[in-house]
């Protein structure tokens, strides 16, 4: 596999290549600042979770030099990993069914109880057909991660792949390392 760019979030600060990004906010607040300077054309990142929102943000830092990054690719891969799941979302959507007189079920919340729907995300925004896949795993594993994706280019229809870490346990404690591979 090659190596083909990267980028990492933290609530403090955004690498893209090597390269700092300049930023003024921290925490959810900086994920927010990053799509207004940087995307801004996806109304829907304001009703995702937290974890789809830095999902999001760093495969959009990390497409946008791509020319074909809004175009179908059929054989490109989104497969991401964490140690969280959702749980941030998970504690927020418990808020609304702990207590049987005040229970309101939330929907809206619900949905992003599934940390595959940022996986979901970055697929349909950006056309992609081929695998994709969350894996949580009980920490940070690089060899692990690695035979993941080599099972991934198993496959002769998958030449590339959009994977990393994407873990938010709180709205301000998150980490990415995403990355683009190829064959």
């Amino acid at each position: 596999m090659k190596l083909k760019s990267w980028v990492r979030i933290t609530p403090t600060s955004v690498e893209l290549n090597g390269r700092q990004l300049s930023v003024k906010e921290t925490g959810s607040a900086l994920l927010t600042e990053l799509y207004r300077t940087y995307v801004n054309d996806y109304p829907k990142f304001f009703k995702m979770d937290e974890l789809s929102k830095l999902g999001f943000i760093a495969s959009e830092l990390l497409l946008q030099n791509e020319q074909e990054a809004h175009s179908e690719q059929e054989d490109r891969a989104v497969v991401l990993f964490n140690r969280s799941g959702s749980i941030c979302s998970d504690r927020k959507y418990q808020e609304t069914i702990r207590h049987d007189d005040d229970f309101y079920p939330s929907p809206s919340i619900f949905v992003y109880t599934l940390p595959n729907i940022v996986t979901g995300e970055i697929a349909i925004r950006h056309h992609y057909y081929g695998e994709t896949a969350f894996y949580v795993l009980s920490e940070y594993n690089q060899q692990l991660m690695d035979e993941v994706l080599v099972a991934t280019f198993a496959d002769d229809a998958t030449t590339s792949a959009v994977t990393g870490w994407v873990d938010c346990e709180t709205h301000d404690s998150f980490d990415a390392y995403l990355y683009i591979v190829e064959k």
